[in-house]
């Protein structure tokens, strides 16, 4: 590891030259890493010496961020391999490793649901879901989508086209479900089609999502006339069915292009001083099939200082990956009027154009099969490793692919459409971050708070009577939810059962188990510490709360009124919290907002911006409360008695009841009646003797 004292390379010129004489000029990956070992960026290049060594020369004109980070570059590291293709591939996978700070990084958005495919299963399902897992790798996913109302019309379609599994689980052990009779399932429960035969379906279904769609149809076009011509006329209209619906899911996708044989994607970004956002166009066969889209989040302009520009923050990049299958149509979306200027000679804040396109292309290819890459890429701006991308893709095609920056005619006017949708999706996303902004300061204003509540948290409890009582909490950061700090709690109260319901003590509960404290280790004075989950704990020495904790909610809403408050107020109080957190509550019928210790509620419009952002938290609270309880219910509903005893297994108590028919037998028969059953022994026995004879 580097020593801290180490100087960096750039003012330490005698070895920074001979760092850069043992690089040799092959292809390959370079690391930078900083004083403390952290690799701070990760390149790769034909000529390893050449690219390295550009990055010290007076001469070059680097962009902010890289001049930043040569500052900061200690050590530099490479792995030499044969072929530019193989940089590219083992740089994109270091990257996905490491997530260098100063590297473009995509990440996905989870909110965007993906459609997947899992060929991991003998007969494959096809299901939306908005969780890309890493269990099997022969599963494959497609997405995400932005527009899940119409992946959902169009995975809807898809299963009235061909006949589908339609359920995860069987309907029925011994016959198939009504879907087999209405030719919606094969029957695949039942093994009436053979996987291979099932498999075939599947396939085809896949060539859709992967914009192959005109290629389905030259393959069922001659099925269907020689299924016509061997006089199997069921099949041929089957066939026919099919055919006329895939037209119809590319209906009015035509794009205008001289050579629409050819298979292109067109990329392009718009950006303003904060934001970035990239759109491909995917157009196969002359048809729009699929739209991504990238967002990413930029840094402000640095500050001149002394020595050249320097980024006054961490690069930080978040990216939505938004993709739609080919119902999304070919149509221009209309071009709003922006007031920040697009990206002017290719850069902005520090981060080249062209270095984002690169990256985008990169890790999108990378998770396609070969027979998606088309075999024309047309891009904004140059990339500054084109060619070995080209190659790189080349090789995973089997066939040339060409990468271009079009200058005019009918090429160039399509980048210009994928700017311009590019630039409505940037609009989109400022006027909803200005209406988040709205809202958070009116709500400040409303609460008289001293900044913008930045995190939200909202509680809500839900049960029938008692019965199967949880807690939900909700995390809204800048105004969106935040899923991945939704919690979900089980109201632990023994007090709390069928018939017996107490919300307030609920309430108390759940904050109590949210905000519980512990005792710093060391022999320093004691500090408190949020926790997400758990078990509420006994606390000796309570203290405030650091406002440096990086969770510490802003605003804490109660869905609720006062008596709701007030409980929340009191184990706050207990807990010495009081002082430093927000609370308040919603109350239902007419969106009063009550303030701890007033009597009556804030005099304020259910209209306005602030009050319809803590609807909105109180909404989401109770629709996850709700949605859990159900779950709850739901398995509580099916679970049997004999699951609380010690031993008995799902298969044992499939014995047991093939025997005795029902619970009530069971519970009649002596232990050595019990020992007859086959798997029982007779300490098992005498166990579900007691447990029914306590």
């Amino acid at each position: 590891m580097p020593s801290t004292k180490t100087l960096p390379l750039i003012k330490d010129a005698e070895r920074l030259e001979s760092r850069l004489k043992e690089i040799p000029a092959v292809p390959g990956v370079y690391l930078m890493r900083d004083e403390s070992d952290r690799i701070l960026y990760i390149g790769k290049s034909k000529k390893l010496r050449n690219r390295v060594r550009s990055y010290f020369r007076e001469s070059q004109n680097l962009s902010p961020r890289i001049a930043m980070m040569v500052q900061q570059v200690r050590e530099i590291e490479f792995i030499a391999t044969d072929t530019e293709a193989e940089a590219l591939a083992l740089e994109a996978n270091l990257v996905k490793q490491h997530q260098p700070h100063f590297n473009v990084l995509l990440k996905d958005d989870k909110k965007y649901p993906y459609l997947c495919i899992t060929w991991s299963e003998k007969y494959p399902r096809i299901f939306i879901t908005r969780k890309r897992r890493a269990g099997s790798a022969k599963d494959r996913y497609y997405g995400p989508y932005v527009d899940t109302g119409a992946l959902r019309s169009t995975l809807h379609l898809i299963k009235r086209i061909f006949p589908l599994r339609q359920r995860p689980q069987p309907l029925f052990k011994d016959r198939p479900c009504l879907n087999y009779d209405i030719g919606r399932c094969v029957g695949v429960c039942q093994g009436l089609m053979s996987a291979e035969d099932y498999q075939k379906i599947i396939q085809k279904v896949a060539m859709i999502f992967q914009g192959r769609t005109q290629e389905l149809l030259d393959i069922l076009e001659p099925q269907m006339e020689q299924a016509a011509e061997d006089l199997n006329f069921e099949t041929a209209a089957r066939i026919r069915d099919q055919i006329k619906g895939l037209q119809s899911l590319s209906a009015g996708q035509k794009v205008s292009l001289p050579d629409d044989t050819v298979s292109r994607d067109a990329i392009a970004l718009a950006a303003d001083t904060q934001h970035a956002c990239i759109q491909l166009f995917q157009i196969r066969a002359g048809q729009l099939v699929g739209r991504l889209g990238f967002m990413a989040e930029i840094p402000p302009q640095p500050p001149l200082a002394k020595g050249g520009q320097e980024l006054s923050q961490p690069l930080t990049k978040e990216t939505q990956e938004l993709s739609q299958p080919a119902i999304d149509g070919g149509q221009e979306l209309s071009q709003p009027s922006l007031t920040s200027p697009p990206y002017q000679g290719g850069e902005r804040g520090g981060v080249e154009a062209g270095a984002i396109l690169q990256r985008v292309l990169e890790e999108h290819y990378q998770n396609v099969e070969a027979v998606e890459i088309p075999s024309e890429i047309s891009v904004q701006y140059d990339l500054p490793e084109g060619e070995i991308l080209a190659d790189w893709l080349s090789n995973r095609k089997g066939r040339k692919v060409t990468i271009l920056t079009p200058q005019r005619q009918t090429k160039a006017e399509l980048i210009e459409m994928v700017e311009r949708n590019a630039e409505y999706e940037l609009a989109r996303m400022q006027r909803l971050s200005d209406r988040n902004s709205q809202a958070m300061q009116d709500l400040a204003e409303i609460l008289d708070l001293p900044e913008m509540p930045h995190r939200i948290e909202g509680y809500d409890i839900s049960h029938i009577q008692g019965s199967d009582a949880v807690a939900s909490r909700v995390v809204f950061i800048d105004g969106l939810p935040a899923n991945q700090h939704y919690r979900h709690y089980k109201i632990k109260n023994p007090e709390i059962k069928s018939g017996h319901s107490d919300d307030f003590a609920s309430l108390a509960e759940v904050i109590g188990r949210r905000f519980r404290l512990k005792e710093a280790e060391g022999n320093s004075k004691k500090q408190d510490e949020f926790s997400d989950l758990g078990e509420a704990e006994k606390v000796s020495n309570l203290s405030s709360v650091s406002p440096n904790i990086a969770d510490k909610p802003d605003l804490i809403m109660i869905d609720g009124g006062k008596g709701q408050l007030s409980a929340v107020v009191a184990v706050l109080r207990e807990m010495n919290l009081l002082e430093e957190l927000r609370v308040v509550s919603l109350a239902k019928q007419r969106e009063e907002i009550f303030l701890p210790g007033e009597s009556l509620p804030l005099p304020t419009n259910s209209e306005q911006p602030g009050v319809q952002l803590l609807r909105r938290v109180r909404d989401e609270a109770h629709r996850f409360a709700v949605s859990f309880h159900r779950d709850q219910r739901s398995q509580r509903m099916k679970r049997s008695r004999l699951d609380d005893i010690p031993g008995l297994g799902h298969h044992r108590q499939k014995l047991l009841l093939a025997h005795f028919r029902s619970i009530d037998y069971l519970r009649l028969a002596t232990p050595e009646q019990l020992a007859e059953v086959s798997g029982i022994g007779p300490r098992l026995a005498q166990q579900i003797y007691a447990y029914f004879h306590p």
